[in-house]
């Protein structure tokens, strides 16, 4: 397989997805779509602000990078935190609600846009996390546990499927992901 031309880093992922968005959409499609809108260009004020940028945003999902995962996790809970204060003005029914995930993972960029297995990481693991809530993987885990205010709750280790990490053990490696959610007072 030739890499000629092609541009790989590292770096962070934020993808970002609203729970029950079909239930909503069902119920009133102008209202969903101008409430997402809202909450879109929210999101993106945000992660410009940590230094991100928004790399797309097709349907109810909105897929972020950061050359800082601090920065990505930080962003995360300041999108929470400002979406559930949004929240509390409108009926409970139309409350729209992200799930995100965050992942540090290897990329390949082609016309602005990221692919590979760092952004279907996040992806999968955004698909884990409650309404309202952060899913994180085991890489963004290290590289910031010591370093932010936050408590973190081990969820196990996942296999995911067509995705696989290698994480060394002291012993063995292990093919397993390993997902904490990240506790955030809202």
């Amino acid at each position: 397989m030739t890499t000629e031309g092609v541009n790989r880093r590292l770096t962070a992922i934020l993808s970002a997805d609203v729970e029950g968005y079909s239930r909503l959409m069902s119920q009133d499609e102008v209202g969903t779509i101008r409430t997402l809108t809202t909450y879109r260009e929210a999101i993106s004020i945000l992660v410009k602000q940590y230094k991100g940028r928004v790399v797309d945003s097709p349907g109810d999902n909105l897929l972020a990078e950061f050359p800082s995962v601090m920065n990505a996790v930080n962003c995360a809970v300041e999108i929470q935190q400002d979406l559930a204060e949004r929240n509390t003005e409108i009926p409970s029914t139309r409350m729209m609600r992200f799930r995100i995930g965050v992942n540090l993972g290897d990329v390949i960029e082609e016309e602005g846009r990221i692919y590979g297995d760092g952004v279907n990481i996040a992806s999968r693991i955004e698909s884990l996390a409650e309404a309202g809530g952060i899913c994180i993987s085991s890489t963004v885990y290290d590289a910031i546990e010591d370093k932010i205010g936050f408590q973190f709750e081990f969820q196990g280790q996942l296999l995911l499927l067509l995705v696989q990490l290698v994480r060394m053990n002291q012993n063995q490696i292990n093919h397993q992901v390993y997902d904490f959610l990240l506790l955030i007072d809202l």
